[in-house]
């Protein structure tokens, strides 16, 4: 009979709660209001001679280094940042390596990591979630061949400055590590063209969020020639589809609509960081377009869905026992949070003040 690898069948499943998303979808990070008109317009431009083709991703991969400020050489499209990850892992690690991330964070890191056969190591977040970076480098070994830091994490909204990032990155000379900027538009600070110094260092970014692609799945992972050109080696050449390939360009062009876009997010998500202090929730200072609260129970989210808002369960994340992670996006979805968050805390009987602006 036939079975998959040891290391598949003992893989972790991630099952993402997509059925019966109706309502107000605060539960995903993803833009909650959509793309920039542009891009609907490109759409409706689509011919058939277009969609009949295989898709030419090197075209775009120059326009995105313009836009980046980098070379062509040191970019590569990926089918998010999902595939990025996966890339880096059938590049770089064998069964006999380990890949370190700090937990909780997104957990396609250790999926991919333990599908090639490598140990991965959890090294736990210090206390509210912070950067564990003496932890992480004591646990680097000669067998250390990846590792992953989302910055700013997911789903603490927590970060690990640049000259942390840089220590790990000198201390494992011969293991890659991936710095996942998926919400660098809500932070504004990168590690990007540091490669150039340490090779070893990769930056993943996506356009699902700030852009609002989630749906044609499109991201591009940055490093030095060298490596990229390792990774291209993996990857099959028509691995980002032609309608997402003809819409970036549209997506990218129309900055104004990202930077409106992020400047309410920010605003909301400091209002719903002042309405958790207020209420007397603990919650933790986010650098994405997303909070983590420790509200406590699945009364909570089951009320929020009733009322019409989506919020994610992360009491299985490691020390996120009790919290949800709640997504802001333009004011008005705002304002209709911090309201439903009002009246769902009166039901459960928890602390007011939640509805203040």
């Amino acid at each position: 009979m036939l079975r998959p690898r040891e290391a598949v069948r003992t893989l972790p499943t991630y099952h993402p709660p997509l059925c019966g998303r109706d309502g107000l979808r605060l539960d995903f990070n993803e833009n909650t209001v959509g793309c920039s008109p542009r891009v609907l317009e490109r759409l409706r431009q689509l011919d058939f001679e277009q969609l009949a083709r295989y898709p030419e991703r090197e075209p775009l991969e120059g326009a995105i280094a313009d836009f980046l400020g980098v070379p062509p050489a040191e970019v590569l499209l990926t089918n998010g940042v999902d595939e990025a990850i996966h890339l880096l892992c059938e590049t770089y690690l064998e069964p006999a390596d380990e890949a370190l991330v700090v937990v909780p964070t997104f957990s396609m890191y250790r999926i991919y990591a333990a599908a090639t056969g490598a140990q991965v190591v959890s090294v736990p977040s210090g206390p509210d979630f912070r950067f564990p970076i003496e932890d992480v480098r004591s646990r680097i070994t000669p067998r250390t061949r990846l590792i992953a830091v989302a910055n700013p994490n997911n789903p603490t909204g927590t970060v690990a400055s640049q000259e942390e990032l840089l220590q790990i990155a000198h201390s494992a000379p011969q293991a890659a590590l991936l710095v996942d900027e998926a919400y660098f538009e809500f932070y504004g600070k990168t590690v990007l063209g540091t490669w150039r110094e340490l090779p070893n260092i990769f930056v993943a970014r996506t356009f699902s969020k700030a852009y609002g692609l989630a749906g044609l799945r499109i991201g591009v992972l940055l490093s030095h020639q060298e490596q990229i050109r390792a990774v291209r080696r993996v990857s099959s050449p028509y691995n980002v589809n032609a309608v997402a390939l003809a819409c970036l360009p549209e997506a990218l062009a129309d900055q104004t609509y990202v930077r409106q876009y992020v400047s309410e997010v920010l605003a909301g998500r400091d209002r719903l960081e002042r309405a958790c202090e207020d209420a007397g929730i603990p919650y933790w200072p986010s650098h994405a377009n997303f909070v983590l609260a420790r509200i406590g129970s699945p009364e909570f989210i089951r009320l929020m869905r009733e009322r019409g808002i989506l919020v994610r369960d992360r009491s299985s994340d490691y020390g996120c026992e009790g919290c949800v992670r709640i997504t802001l996006g333009p004011r008005e979805h705002t304002d209709r949070l911090l309201a439903t968050l009002q009246e769902t805390l009166d039901t459960l009987g928890l602390a007011t003040g939640a509805s203040k602006s």
